[in-house]
């Protein structure tokens, strides 16, 4: 169910990224601070494959992450990252340890495959909708009303109109 969810994220970013020029994809967006939507795509894709490259350490940081920037300056190369994701999604749910550096010192958190999944989804769709903030300067890209909305705004709006 979970993969599912994480799937149909990352689809609706390449379906949007099918769309966008890579003049558009490297624009600085006044309305980001002057970020690209390639670098919100970047740290996106980035967040999951380091969560799966060292998924079999067991221990996660995601301030590890490589930095590539081809990823967020070529939106076909970000395609074939998103794509190769996906394809490696499905790992067994075992215990990780979530590690990070905070203030000079070492934080480490106990967590596990599914949880990490979960909040990489939740940071993707988060993204996502800052995204959704750079597209204003695009023209003629067709997104989902739902990108970029939390699941469980949606699952509420569901709800609302009943």
């Amino acid at each position: 169910m979970l993969t599912a969810s994480v799937k149909n994220s990352l689809n609706e970013l390449i379906g949007f990224l099918e769309q966008l020029s890579d003049t558009d994809y490297t624009f600085p967006c006044p309305e980001l601070s002057g970020a690209t939507i390639g670098e919100h795509m970047r740290h996106i894709i980035e967040m999951y494959q380091c969560l799966q490259k060292q998924y079999y350490t067991g221990v996660v940081n995601y301030d590890l992450r490589a930095r590539n920037k081809q990823i967020q300056t070529d939106s076909l190369f970000a395609i074939t990252q998103i794509e190769e994701v996906k394809a490696n999604l499905d790992l067994e749910n075992k215990p990780l340890v979530l590690q990070q550096v905070i203030d000079g010192q070492v934080i480490t958190v106990e967590s596990n495959y599914i949880r990490e999944l979960l909040y990489n989804l939740e940071h993707c769709i988060h993204h996502q909708a800052l995204i959704k903030v750079g597209l204003l300067h695009c023209q003629a890209i067709a997104i989902d009303d739902n990108f970029g909305v939390a699941c469980s705004t949606i699952e509420y709006r569901k709800q609302c109109a009943q």
